[in-house]
Order: C-alpha cells, then sequence, then structure tokens
C-alpha cells in the first residue's frame, strides 16, 4: 500500500467519468498523487464510482467493490469509499451486506468524502477536472438529472429532476479545456436537447450554446450525444449544418418503432414522428451521420414488433448503431406495471439478429468512403498505424480510422490530419495521410 496515494475506478457512463475527474482534481489539490482505473490499486485510498442503470452494470460494480475488498483484507489497499449510481440508489442495503466499505456516498453528495477525511473541498474549483481521456479531447456535461419517465428507466430517481447547468459556466470550463490542449468536446447529457427548458421555462437553449461555444478558438470539433426524439428542437438543426466545428453526427436513441412498443415504453412519440424527424434531419444536414440505440425484449415485445423494427432499421439505415436486451429494474414503471415476460433466450436471439443486420448495413456505408478524404483526429498508435476518428466517430463506441504511418512521416496523438481511405470494413477504415 502506498502512503499519500488515491485510486479512483469508475464504472459505467462519461457522466460518471466526469464525476470522477473533479474528484481526482479535489485530491490532487490536497497533495495526492491520484491513479485512475490502474490494474492493481495500492493506494491508501480506493474510491470506487459505481453504476446501477441494469443489472449487468449493478453486478460490474459489486464486483468491482469485493475486488478492492479484498485487497483491503490483504494489506494491499487502506480506506475504501463507493459512490456512484448504485450506492446512491441501495446505500443503505448495500452497507449491511458488504462489510468493509468505509464509507458510502451516493450521485451527488461526494464533495462531502474530502471532508469526511480531513481535506479541503476546493469550492471555487469545483468544476476542474484531472482528465483521464487522451488530451485532446474531453467530456462536457451540460446537465443533470432528467424528466422524462420512460418505462423501463430508473435514472429520473436516482439523479432527480432536470437541472441545466448555467451557460457561462459551461462556457468557462470549455474554456480551461481548450487552455489546456482539448481540441474536442464530447457534449453530454442525459438529454441533451431537453437543455435550457427548466431556465428559459418553453424553449431549449442548445442552439445558442452551441453558438456561443464554437467561438472558443482552440476548440476544432463539437459531438452532440444523447437526443432525445420527442420535442426535437429543430433549430439545432440550422446550427450543426451553418457551423463547421460541429460535427455531422447526432446521438439519438430511439429505443423502438413499434407504435404498440413506444407507447408501452412512454416514449411520447409515434412511429409515424419518428420517420418524420429522422427524414427531416437528414434533409436538413446532408452527410451526417446517425447514432442510434435500440432495445429488444421489453415486457409485450412480439415477433411481429420485433420484424417492425427491423424494418426500421433498414429504411433508415443508421451509420451508427448501438443496441442492447432489456433489463428489468426494480421501481420503474415497468417493475411495478409488467411482467417480464419475454424469455431470455428470446431476447439475445433477436439482439444477435439486430446487429447482425446493421453490420450488412454498415459495411456498404463504410466502403462508400474509400477513394475519399477525411479529416481524422489520432487518438492513440498501435501495431504501426495512427488510429484516429473522423467527425462521424465518437471515441470508444463508434468505428476507427487505421492510418498507414511511413518513416519519417510520423503523425502525433492528438494531431488532425486530411487521410484518403483505402480500405474498409463493416467497423473500421483504413487509410493513408494525404501530404
Amino acid at each position: 500500500m502506498k502512503r499519500n496515494k488515491v485510486d479512483v475506478i469508475t464504472l459505467g457512463c462519461s457522466k460518471n467519468l466526469i464525476d470522477s475527474e473533479r474528484l481526482m482534481r479535489q485530491f490532487a489539490l490536497n497533495g495526492y498523487r491520484v491513479s485512475h482505473d490502474t490494474a492493481q490499486p495500492d493506494g491508501e485510498i480506493v474510491v470506487i464510482n459505481t453504476c446501477g442503470f441494469i443489472d449487468a452494470a449493478k453486478e460490474e460494480s459489486i464486483e468491482t467493490i469485493l475486488t478492492v475488498l479484498d485487497l483491503k483484507k490483504r494489506g494491499r489497499v487502506g480506506a475504501v469509499y463507493v459512490m456512484g449510481c448504485l450506492s446512491e440508489r441501495y446505500r443503505d442495503e448495500l452497507g449491511q451486506e458488504l462489510d468493509g466499505v468505509d464509507r458510502w456516498y451516493g450521485k451527488f453528495d461526494w464533495p462531502q468524502l474530502l471532508r469526511d477525511i480531513g481535506k479541503a473541498y476546493y469550492d471555487r474549483e469545483a468544476t476542474t477536472r484531472m482528465l483521464t481521456t487522451p488530451s485532446h479531447y474531453a467530456y462536457l456535461k451540460i446537465a443533470e438529472g432528467c424528466d422524462r419517465s420512460c418505462s423501463y428507466c430508473i435514472i429520473p430517481k436516482i439523479t432527480g429532476r432536470y437541472r441545466s447547468r448555467p451557460m457561462q459556466e459551461i462556457l468557462q470550463e470549455a474554456e480551461r479545456l481548450s487552455l489546456a490542449g482539448v481540441k474536442e468536446l464530447q457534449l453530454i447529457a442525459q438529454d441533451l436537447t431537453y437543455y435550457g427548458m427548466d431556465l428559459d421555462g418553453h424553449r431549449a437553449l442548445l442552439p445558442e450554446l452551441l453558438r456561443q461555444l464554437v467561438c472558443i478558438d482552440e476548440i476544432e470539433w463539437i459531438r452532440l450525444h444523447y437526443a432525445y426524439p420527442h420535442h426535437f428542437p429543430y433549430e439545432l438543426l440550422d446550427v450543426i449544418r451553418e457551423e463547421p466545428k460541429i460535427c455531422n453526427y447526432l446521438d439519438i436513441a430511439l429505443q423502438h418503432i413499434s407504435d404498440r412498443m413506444l407507447k408501452q415504453m412512454r416514449r411520447n412519440i409515434s412511429s409515424a414522428d419518428t420517420y418524420n424527424l429522422l427524414r427531416k434531419i437528414r434533409a436538413e444536414v446532408p452527410g451526417i451521420h446517425l447514432r442510434t440505440t435500440l432495445m429488444v425484449g421489453h415486457p409485450g415485445e412480439t415477433e411481429e414488433d420485433f420484424q417492425e423494427l427491423l424494418q426500421f432499421v433498414r429504411d433508415i439505415r443508421f451509420e451508427r448503431m448501438g443496441a442492447f436486451v432489456y433489463s428489468h429494474e426494480e421501481g420503474t414503471w415497468c417493475d411495478q406495471h409488467y411482467q417480464d415476460d419475454v424469455p431470455n433466450e428470446v431476447k439475445i436471439d433477436r439482439l444477435d439478429r439486430l446487429m447482425a443486420l446493421q453490420e450488412e448495413i454498415s459495411l456498404p456505408i463504410q466502403r462508400s468512403k474509400i477513394d475519399t478524404s477525411l479529416k481524422v483526429i489520432v487518438d492513440r498508435k498501435e501495431d504501426g498505424y495512427a488510429v484516429g476518428r473522423s467527425q462521424y466517430d465518437s471515441p470508444d463506441v463508434d468505428p476507427e480510422v487505421w492510418i498507414t504511418e511511413y518513416p519519417g512521416k510520423n503523425l502525433e496523438i492528438g494531431q488532425f490530419v486530411t487521410v484518403s481511405v483505402t480500405d474498409a470494413t463493416a467497423f473500421e477504415l483504413y487509410a493513408e495521410p494525404i501530404e
């Protein structure tokens, strides 16, 4: 065990990651050496930032806690603290079942951790962070919470009502990130397109926020994650089309297309309105790449519903798509009103069929980029390649571009480079730099 060292372990989404980065900055200001997601934690303090969204995430969080508690028993680490969504949701129950955790914190009260160990919490540094991403990109959270009431989702009960961050605070954080070398901002919120509704009362302020963010000289790309289809702010499309710094990319979680399933999921949108929205987005922003997330196995989903979902994917041909199986979560609308009546083997089969279809769709989309040029940002070096992403690709979830490197012409991590695409698979591109 190393004295004056803190290990922070982050599970779950990028919103959790930002909380970890803020906590790490506070520890550093107090003189600690801080590590993130190390393979072998060995600090006098370990903080586990948990996820509690679905069963698999909860299981991973509990397994991580147990692993670290075993290290504590063997004297490899010191105090163990747990924070985040799982802890917010099950703090009392977990405290009774998992012996050895020194203290539990929730999603929002983690600043108290510093005070509880006799250290300062620097309020003036509340939004500064120790980045865990490559230094050329960062996530920027513009809101907390969610006002939606989707049947399957526990997040609103964990995070509470939607709370937009003040625009000036967001802009100041973006300025600081740019001065630290960040060139690409990944804007995130549980519902990005709802930003400002709680501040203004009748209109989303995301377009206005973006108009100001693009004025930061050092920022070259801004990417939008987690739009919601209901009451979509169409003026956003003007900003994406007109502002070169806004990536031609939109992550909009749709979940399903069957009217029956959309109603049971409490999504407040119809199949026809969903089709119309997507067609308008494509018409207003030519060349935009749409990413969506779909769900299979929600209570009541029939094979007919699933076939309708498959046809939807064939019709729209999403450039990027993820999918997951329904997880029955206690405390949700589903838990109170529906039975988890789709057998697990049927869920898995539907997921496999859906992703196989997406692979068929993705390949020609990727191959259409052969012999075209793309602007790419380099994320890392691997096996003789510079590996990066185009404006159409988000870190960790989307295809990468593998760029051949030549002697004497090495590319740097964080460098923008124009490349010529030479080959493609369903989920990767291969390219050469253009001199």
